[in-house]
């Protein structure tokens, strides 16, 4: 059982995953960022692979991977910084980006070393169905990592009962097809997280895309097993430094939990 899998047996509602940029807002601020996060109650770490032409990231995201990518993070930088970092950090890790680098640093090359390292799944929202199936699938289950597919309310039953069967750890359901950062009308997405509760799938579902307070955590949990949370928290740390990030994620991560 993978670790993402034994959160969810653990902990089948209310889950927290909250997205970061690695290499933000300093290059050394990755693992900071990511231990601030354990220690402030985050269930699970969601680390953006920073990108020139990010398809589904908003402008705030945007700007924090366009700033990482200034301060010189890359793959293989990214892999050096992780080295050590199961030492101290338990909670599950996803690594989320995009096809092109990973092409670059060489597919099966990526999916080795990441798991080597300790990392327990991929986000990669440009890779397609059809060559996850023919082509990489099989390369991210030999070295045992998890897979997650995003849907949208557009999204038909049928594809997303096919999605659902290839994905492993969680279905990542987006609030709307627009990027990250946007508000959300919570009544719309209320109704389509109703159907996809309804579809009884095989995997747990988090929601992502308008989730940035207290107020819209809960409406995400109510008819999903928790959810993600990117733009809001990538705003809190604009200006930290590596001193002051874990006061801020402490700030901003109690902001969004407690009662």
């Amino acid at each position: 059982m993978s670790r993402i899998q034994e959160l969810f047996k653990k902990k089948a509602a209310n889950v927290l995953n909250v997205y970061c940029t690695a290499g933000y807002p300093q290059l050394n601020s990755t693992v900071v960022v990511m231990q601030a996060l354990q220690d402030s109650g985050a269930d699970l770490i969601e680390l953006g692979m920073p990108y020139s032409d990010p398809l589904a990231d908003g402008p705030v995201i945007q700007a924090s991977g366009s700033k990482a990518l200034e301060n010189g993070m890359t793959i293989a930088v990214l892999f050096e910084q992780l080295q050590t970092f199961r030492k101290n950090i338990t909670v599950p890790v996803i690594l989320m980006g995009y096809m092109n680098p990973v092409l670059q640093f060489g597919f099966e090359k990526f999916c080795a070393t990441a798991a080597t390292l300790g990392i327990d799944g991929l986000i990669l929202p440009d890779l397609p169905e059809f060559e996850f199936e023919t082509e990489y699938g099989a390369v991210i289950r030999k070295y045992g990592l998890d897979f997650i597919f995003l849907v949208t309310p557009e999204t038909s039953e049928e594809r997303i009962k096919k999605l659902d069967a290839l994905s492993t750890g969680f279905l990542y359901a987006v609030s709307s097809s627009a990027t990250t950062g946007k508000d959300k009308d919570f009544n719309a997405v209320e109704q389509y997280l109703q159907r996809l509760q309804q579809m009884q799938l095989k995997n747990p579902v988090l929601v992502g895309f308008g989730i940035k307070d207290k107020q819209t955590f809960a409406a995400a949990c109510r008819h999903a097993n928790g959810a993600i949370i990117g733009t809001a928290f990538i705003k809190a740390l604009d200006g930290t430094t590596n001193e002051t990030i874990g006061q801020r994620t402490k700030e901003f991560i109690r902001g969004v939990l407690e009662e």
